[in-house]
Parts: C-alpha cells; sequence; structure tokens
C-alpha cells in the first residue's frame, strides 16, 4: 500500500481536495455530520445520550467537590484504562494478552462502563478499522473530514450497521455467554451505574462520575480515531494515515502511540521505546508479574525490519 501522506503532499491541488489544518491529511470524501443523509433509530439514540452527557458536564463547574472529582478520577483510570485500552483494546480486540476469564471479565465490565458499546460491537468495529484502514470501509477515516472521524462517525450507524450486523469477526467473543448477555443488557448496565451513583452521591457525583468522567473518556478515545491519523509521526512504514501523537499517548494511557499499534496490531506494548510513555502497558507487565497475564506478546525483531522506512527503501 502507498504512503498517503505522500498522495496528500503532491496531489491535494491538483485534486481540488482541501487538507486538514496543520497537516497533510487530504479530505476526498467529505461527509455532513447532520445534513444530507438518512437518520435511523440507532443514531437518534446514540445523539441523545452523547448530548445528555455533555449536558450534564456543563454543571460541573457549579457542582465541584474535590470527592466528586477524585471519584470521577478513578472511574476514569478503571474505565479508560484497565477496561477500554487494556481490556477491549487490547486483550479483546486484537488478543495481545491473555488474562483469566475472572479478570478478563471483570476488566471487560469496566470498559461497559465507558459507555462506547458492548465488548462484540466495539471490537468489530475496531477489527474493522483495521481490516480496511483509510478505505471507504473504514468506520472513522479522516478522509471523510476530522469532525466525521472523531464524532460525527458515531450518528452514521447506517454503513457500521450493513458492514458489522452479523459481527463475523468477533465469532470468539459471540461464543461466550458473558459477552451475549453483556450484548441484550448492555444500556440497563449502564443506567443502573448512573442510578447507583445518584442514590450514593447525589446530584454532583452525577455530574462528575457519569457527565465529566464518560464525556472526557469519550473524547480522549476519539482522538485516537482522528488526531492520531491526522498529527504527529510516522516511525514506522503501515501504509496509511496512523500518526504516534505524544499528548495523546500521555492522556489516553499509551494509546496515541498510533503508528507503532498500526504497525505491529498484536502487540501488548504500544510505547515501544523507552521515552514513550505506556501506562497501560507498565500496568500489563505488573500483572505479567503477578502471573495474571500471560502470551504477552511483542513485535519480533524480524517484524521491526519489514515495518522500518529503511527497508522498504531497499526493497525498491
Amino acid at each position: 500500500m502507498r504512503n498517503l501522506d505522500t498522495f496528500a503532499s503532491k496531489d491535494a491541488k491538483e485534486s481540488g481536495y482541501r487538507k486538514i489544518f496543520m497537516s497533510d491529511v487530504v479530505v476526498t470524501r467529505e461527509k455532513s455530520l447532520f445534513r444530507g443523509r438518512k437518520w435511523n433509530i440507532e443514531d437518534v439514540k446514540t445523539a441523545i445520550w452523547v448530548i445528555f452527557v455533555h449536558f450534564l458536564t456543563l454543571f460541573a463547574p457549579f457542582t465541584f467537590t474535590w470527592g466528586a472529582f477524585w471519584a470521577a478520577f478513578v472511574g476514569y483510570v478503571l474505565c479508560g484504562m484497565l477496561g477500554v485500552t487494556l481490556s477491549y483494546h487490547r486483550n479483546l480486540a486484537h488478543h495481545s494478552l491473555k488474562l483469566p476469564k475472572w479478570l478478563e471479565y471483570t476488566f471487560a465490565y469496566l470498559g461497559v462502563q465507558a459507555a462506547q458499546r458492548d465488548p462484540i460491537l466495539w471490537v468489530s468495529i475496531h477489527r474493522s478499522h483495521h481490516q480496511y484502514v483509510e478505505s471507504d470501509k473504514d468506520p472513522h477515516s479522516p478522509t471523510y473530514g476530522f469532525w466525521f472521524s472523531h464524532i460525527g462517525w458515531l450518528f452514521d450507524s447506517g454503513y457500521i450497521v450493513d458492514m458489522c450486523k452479523e459481527r463475523k469477526n468477533v465469532e470468539d467473543l459471540k461464543s461466550q455467554p458473558f459477552y451475549r448477555f453483556i450484548r441484550k443488557t448492555y444500556l440497563w448496565h449502564i443506567i443502573a451505574f448512573a442510578a447507583v451513583v445518584q442514590a450514593l452521591g447525589g446530584f454532583p457525583y452525577l455530574v462528575w462520575v457519569v457527565g465529566v468522567r464518560i464525556t472526557f473518556t469519550y473524547h480522549l478515545t476519539f482522538l485516537v480515531n482522528s488526531a492520531c491519523h491526522i498529527w504527529g509521526n510516522q516511525a514506522w512504514n503501515t501504509g496509511d494515515l496512523s500518526k504516534n501523537n505524544i499528548w495523546v499517548a500521555l492522556l489516553t494511557f499509551g494509546e496515541g502511540w498510533h503508528n507503532n499499534h498500526h504497525a505491529f496490531e498484536y502487540s501488548a506494548r504500544f510505547g515501544l521505546e523507552w521515552w514513550q510513555i505506556d501506562l497501560c502497558w507498565w500496568f500489563i507487565l505488573f500483572l505479567e508479574a503477578m502471573g495474571l497475564a500471560t502470551n504477552v506478546k511483542l513485535p519480533t525483531t524480524t517484524h521491526k525490519l519489514k515495518r522500518s522506512f529503511s527497508s522498504d527503501t531497499k526493497l525498491k
């Protein structure tokens, strides 16, 4: 696959397409976030939920307490790092490590409380992203525009449903009763947790633990889909737009080393250099030392050579 940044630099003016600000990424298939397309019931429900958690966040300055703040922060670490990053992404989507089932399901349940869809659908969409990266079937390529790749794709589920309706790329999860149960009852887990937070902490905790935490985690996760395919640098020849972005990496427990990840999807370690901070990887090392994480995968020297730009130059 050719390097898409090279195409962007050379052909943007000739094609008449526009570039995304301060990047070489060309928007070749721009989609409107709200107009010119058909909304289905799933889109409407998603929009209502996203608007709701953002609306809750508006009350944050007026409901601040240190207790609510730290509860939201702990929730961000548990659901963001252990739930989404370690469980959904590295463990379930890419099988980068193996955990005992009780721990796998515990971490996956924390991912449910990040409110980013159930494990079966999340993993199916993510595997499709890697399979069809930057193509018409990529759910959130920035070639559709920054805002579409960041959040707009959530409200345009038609092609996602068409592509993932049978979820044939997640047979490993569909075969397990736990994930099928979560799939069927997903929304009730989110509602039940919000009700418990409201009952125990009142409105300030609802604002911070549900509204602020989920909104903050949403946009950090979405930056991996958008910013990490637009701004940063490419250490490896992946043939796509994936970038390593240190700022995103610092806020997402290592997810921002996205070019590394696209080069070696199976790797449990995203920050491959000593200076590339990857908090999730450090936690995986802790689990491995405790005997709880096994079959922890890392890129081989041979694979690194194949992905290096110097190797690509020699082949040419």
